[in-house]
């Protein structure tokens, strides 16, 4: 006789940042939490709260097997799954190894998908579940040096927008987060790849790596910098839409994502493509 299922809950990349905040946050509201990472000592220390740790690759097909076949055997099914594993590919498509570019998308999109799959024959057994899916603002916007990292982002909005019509039938709920830049370890995750010093790019990738350093490290120095959102901001709005009874389909997380998907809205094409311009490094012609 398995545990009522209704309160476990998945996630994903807990060992830092967001998936650490969300697993504390979705304990102390009463979930039964199951944090994963791909090194199961990021998150040993996590036991101490009454979570439940596993090591999960979510590029790995027998790690996620095994995963949710556990929690199905201890609880029934999962109830809650979060997608939050994830990293940053940039740099100039030219630059960008097909390589890199395809485990860019077998980790934020590809491996999203098939954890996806895995948990929603017994959420549609139970006529009931959750999947939150962590976007970002670069899942409706495209900036220079972003393009395979906002691409698998976008690919993320779209297959959760297709997903929550599939699965309403069935009473799951399918949830989009979209956070602006967060304060988080993703930045030390993010992965600047191109070609040889001298190139047509290297000042680009010099800027990016800039860019990153002035939104992230130290006082914020820029516009992104100073309206980031925290890991824990993040994580409340998670549990938020994790436990309303009629969650919302897409949730902004910042000011700063919300004004840009209005100026997105409001703005002519050209007009967004220069504000972006205005506050993103992009290549330049060298002399």
């Amino acid at each position: 006789m398995t545990a009522d299922p209704s309160r476990a809950a998945l996630i994903t990349g807990c060992s830092s940042g967001i998936g650490r905040a969300t697993a504390r946050r979705l304990r102390r509201g009463g979930f039964e939490v199951y944090a994963t990472a791909r090194r199961p000592e990021s998150i040993a220390d996590l036991t101490a709260a009454g979570i439940t740790t596993f090591p999960l690759d979510v590029t790995d097909e027998t790690s996620m097997t095994e995963v949710v076949g556990q929690i199905t055997a201890e609880r029934g099914a999962v109830a809650l799954l979060v997608n939050n594993a994830g990293y940053e590919l940039a740099g100039p498509v030219e630059e960008i190894p097909p390589a890199e570019a395809r485990r860019q998308f077998d980790t934020n999109f590809f491996g999203l998908a098939r954890l996806t799959q895995l948990v929603i024959p017994g959420m549609r057994a139970r006529r009931s579940g959750r999947i939150i899916n962590l976007s970002s603002v670069f899942g409706r916007i495209a900036v220079p040096g972003g393009a395979y990292y906002d691409a698998s982002k976008h690919a993320v909005a779209g297959f959760t927008g297709a997903l929550r019509l599939e699965l309403a039938a069935f009473g799951i709920h399918v949830i989009l987060i979209e956070p602006t830049a967060a304060l988080t370890s993703l930045n030390a995750k993010n992965i600047v790849v191109g070609g040889h010093e001298g190139g047509p790019y290297t000042a680009f990738r010099h800027d990016l790596a800039d860019w990153h350093a002035r939104t992230y490290a130290g006082p914020p120095r820029n516009i992104a910098g100073r309206l980031a959102v925290s890991a824990d901001d993040v994580a409340t709005v998670i549990a938020r839409a994790a436990s309303t009874r009629r969650p919302r389909a897409r949730y902004p997380v910042g000011t700063l994502a919300r004004g840009l998907f209005a100026l997105q809205h409001w703005l002519p094409g050209r007009a967004f493509d220069a504000f972006i311009r205005t506050q993103f490094p992009a290549p330049r012609q060298p002399p």
